[in-house]
């Protein structure tokens, strides 16, 4: 087991989906948590103290508009007076489709900002205290769309891939920082296929009622063109693929994506 007692990690966009399921897998293995997100009145607090209860012997909520530069770097910053950051998740993103000829300007800017650009930002100023430290752990939960393309995604899709070369970038950078013992400084990207979050449920409930409520054959149904499968993942097998790669066992598994995605990028 992953023990990260006396570690800190920072989950983007943690208050729901993959983002809380990662928070959980790392609050379970003992580690503080940083959560952040688009949160509800009330959020926050429920999802810190469900983490308390996992085993998180401390989780606040760190708010930052991560389309803002200067905003990131005074969360960064508060997270270094708060300790530092020894496992940063990059997982917050956006998306929105449209043919390429159609897609706002402005929705470009603001998928980059969120889904690349921010992971630079928290990048940059995380891992220069982690190679100090000897041991972190960059994990960017890209996509099968940061491996293969699908029409009216652009922005989403180049995003994705940049998050890729980003991480590939780092892990170069930082391969020789820390030891085996400590644990060394890795980046890596887990990239989801179908997943079961609260983005999905329409479109599952739509293919569900073309086969009389029957939501495994719906899910078969919607699956059958990308995902060999035919399964949706669930948030928790991104959570506990996320907790190994914080294991002292990865220390040599570095500048990988790693497909979760049923086949889809096999084909």
């Amino acid at each position: 087991m992953t023990d990260l007692a006396g570690r800190t990690a920072l989950v983007t966009g943690s208050v729901q989906g993959i983002g809380l399921a990662v928070a959980e897998a790392l609050a379970g293995a003992g580690a503080r948590v940083a959560v952040h997100g688009l949160a509800a009145p009330g959020q926050a607090e429920e999802v810190c103290a469900g983490l308390g209860e996992l085993g998180s012997p401390e989780a606040v909520f760190f708010p930052a508009d991560l389309r803002d530069p200067e905003a990131i770097s005074s969360m960064m910053a508060a997270l270094e007076a708060w300790g530092g950051v020894d496992v940063l998740v990059n997982n917050a993103g956006i998306q929105h489709t449209a043919p390429l000829a159609e897609m706002p300007r402005e929705t470009w800017d603001a998928i980059l900002a969120v889904n690349l650009s921010a992971a630079f930002e928290t990048m940059r100023l995380a891992l220069p205290s982690m190679a100090a430290r000897g041991f972190g752990r960059v994990i960017n939960i890209a996509s099968v769309h940061g491996l293969v393309a699908s029409k009216d995604k652009a922005p989403y899709v180049a995003a994705k891939f940049g998050l890729v070369g980003l991480s590939r970038v780092a892990a170069l950078e930082y391969a020789t920082a820390g030891t085996k013992a400590s644990g060394g400084v890795t980046a890596n990207c887990i990239c989801p296929g179908w997943t079961e979050t609260s983005i999905i449920a329409p479109q599952v409930a739509a293919r569900a009622a073309m086969f009389g409520g029957d939501r495994d054959k719906g899910i078969a149904d919607l699956l059958a063109e990308k995902q060999p499968s035919q399964r949706t993942s669930d948030p928790g097998e991104i959570g506990a693929l996320a907790l190994w790669l914080c294991s002292p066992l990865a220390h040599n598994v570095t500048g990988a994506a790693i497909p979760v995605d049923g086949g889809w990028t096999a084909q």
